[in-house]
């Protein structure tokens, strides 16, 4: 019986349902979804649907599959669509898991099949889901990551709340779903490309692997703008090849070390540490990167490296061995420089461990200023104009968001992100260009979660350690290449004279003890904790205005007060419409046959 029912569940073919498909080419972004590439999803973005066509291809159909998206790529309380059979007839429906992993149907089914088709290569099913349902039991699409969950059903089942998602074959894949809907620029006529690749690599069998690698540009090579880059990925590799950057090195080395092998080796020379400007970055999912017609990145020619350092980030949780690569990032570059530089600029806060995150905490906010007094300084009378930005913390960042504020009121997000992953961070086009003007205001705020760990975790470089910061990606290109901020250390130590006089456990203030000794001696009750979220919240700042050379413009930049903001911006709803189309009130039974729907 089940032999029968999983071969007439390999031959389903359904006619469309309701609604339609996206027109032609309607599928441009593509990522495998397993290591195996045996799960492969497309899907094309209507923002004047708000919605999100899916394509769903399974290339070796057992007797199902569930797809769908959680908070944080967890299976428990996972927002899901289900295909699945019992032997006799397939069934696809909306469902939810619980915080065991126990799997039901929704009561309001917001996944909607429109077509089920078996082919050579496997099951295709595409089905459509709008960005907000307003069913508390969904998860809102909104931009920023997505954490995509799949499941594979190995045997029939009597009833889709038999499924358990603990006993399943499962899996994740980050993903920026809300692509921005961009028009392509037009491009040079004199394009030239330069392909920046692994050299044939051996993947490690292992789960992660950051891979570095060394080349150097063409003796004489001038000054070009890049206009353009796109991914190159080794067929083959589609499922392993996570993330990819490119970076310059330091134009005041000479030369540079080659080097090919894994980026944490012992082997790996220290001045590789020196090539830390990002010319291109990509991750799963992204397609070409465009700058805009008016601006290119400059590199090449004098006072610039003429070395580049690739690096790739490898995901293998299957451990594959013996696998080849040379995927790399291809530049698209001109000689006919345009208008404009384009820059880079880091906003956020100072590497420094006088901002910390108590430990065991769920959510901790800290953030960090670019303030009016220094953008007044140092842009230019008619702005700058971000373009791109790319988000960036340690292990413990949940959530990132920049805010441009102008008069004391908050005006517009130049990016966000929900639900960020420290593991998934690529440059991205913003859906819409921000102008900033001399005397606005940049706020970075980063919500960290320290559940796991029995220390404080101050800012600084380490892995362990923590990071916020933006960078903004914007023309044209000025001396201001850092703006950040701290809590004045000062202001600091009065919070630790004051743990003291409240606690019984001293934490000692003397000069030579460090501020990373100071908060690993802090008992973290609920007044210490409330405490230091309240200094962070009013103390004054140090800014680091700084320009490319790594010195601050000319001013007084310590004691500075927090920019006073007086309206905020409100978080991202799902907009409820007042009367929703009917959908099905249960699972749509698949039908079989000849076409027949």
């Amino acid at each position: 019986m089940y032999g029968t029912a999983v071969a007439v569940f390999l031959v389903i073919l359904v006619a469309a349902l309701q609604g339609s498909a996206p027109p032609e080419n309607p599928f441009p972004y593509r990522i495998p979804l397993d290591p195996e590439g045996t799960l492969e999803l497309s899907w094309n973005v209507s923002y004047a649907q708000e919605a999100i066509h899916f394509q769903l291809l399974v290339r070796d159909l057992r007797a199902g599959v569930l797809f769908g998206m959680s908070d944080r790529g967890q299976l428990e309380n996972a927002d899901l669509v289900v295909l699945w059979t019992d032997g006799d007839r397939a069934y696809f429906g909306d469902a939810w898991s619980d915080q065991k992993g126990q799997i039901h149907l929704d009561s309001q089914q917001d996944y909607q099949l429109l077509r089920a088709q078996k082919t050579p290569e496997g099951l295709y099913l595409l089905f459509k889901r709008s960005f907000g349902t307003c069913d508390p039991k969904d998860y809102f699409i909104e931009d920023g990551t997505v954490h995509l969950v799949y499941g594979i059903l190995e045997q029939p089942i009597p009833s889709l709340e038999a499924i358990n998602t603990s006993g399943l074959q499962t899996g994740l894949q980050r993903v920026q779903l809300l692509k921005p809907n961009i028009s392509v620029p037009v491009l040079p006529d004199d394009l030239s490309t330069m392909e920046v690749r692994s050299p044939d690599i051996l993947i490690p069998g292992q789960e992660t692997t950051y891979w570095c690698y060394i080349i150097e540009l063409p003796a004489g090579f001038s000054r070009h703008h890049i206009v353009m880059y796109e991914p190159i990925v080794t067929t083959g590799n589609e499922a392993l090849v996570h993330h990819m950057e490119v970076f310059q090195c330091a134009a005041e080395f000479e030369s540079f070390p080659r080097f090919n092998g894994p980026c944490d080796s012992k082997m790996k020379p220290e001045r590789l540490n020196y090539c830390r400007h990002v010319l291109a970055a990509w991750a799963l999912g992204a397609k070409a990167f465009y700058y805009p017609e008016e601006a290119g990145l400059a590199f090449g020619g004098p006072g610039s490296s003429r070395f580049l350092r690739l690096e790739v980030h490898y995901h293998n949780p299957l451990k594959i061995q013996g696998r080849r690569d040379s995927s790399g990032i291809r530049l698209y570059y001109t000689s006919s420089l345009r208008r404009f530089d384009a820059g880079i600029m880091e906003l956020g806060l100072v590497y420094t461990p006088v901002m910390a995150i108590p430990p065991r905490e769920p959510t901790f906010v800290l953030t960090g200023y670019c303030t009016d007094k220094c953008t007044q300084l140092a842009l230019p009378p008619s702005g700058i104009h971000i373009f791109a930005s790319q988000l960036h913390t340690h292990l413990t960042g949940r959530k990132v968001v920049t805010v441009l504020a102008r008069g004391g009121r908050e005006k517009e997000v130049v990016n966000r992100d929900n639900h960020y992953s420290p593991h998934f961070q690529e440059i991205r086009m913003l859906k819409k260009v921000v102008s900033v003007h001399p005397g606005d205001v940049l706020i970075t705020s980063c919500t960290y979660n320290t559940e796991d760990r029995e220390l404080a975790t101050v800012g600084g470089f380490g892995i362990l350690e923590e990071m916020c910061v933006n960078y903004v990606h914007y023309y044209p290109q000025t001396q201001l290449e850092l703006c950040k901020s701290a809590v004045d250390p000062g202001f600091l130590q009065k919070y630790f004279h004051i743990v003291n006089r409240f606690n019984s456990e001293d934490v000692c203030t003397c000069p030579q003890t460090s501020v990373l000794q100071q908060f690993a001696s802090v008992p973290w009750n609920s007044f210490n904790r409330d405490m230091l979220k309240a200094l962070y919240g009013f103390a004054p700042i140090s800014m680091h205005c700084n320009k490319s050379s790594a010195v601050r413009f000319q001013g007084e930049w310590d004691l500075q007060p927090l920019p006073e903001i007086i309206s905020t911006l409100e978080e991202p709803t799902p907009q409820c419409p007042a009367s929703r189309a009917q959908g099905p009130s249960g699972p749509t039974v698949v039908s079989i046959g000849g076409g027949r729907g």
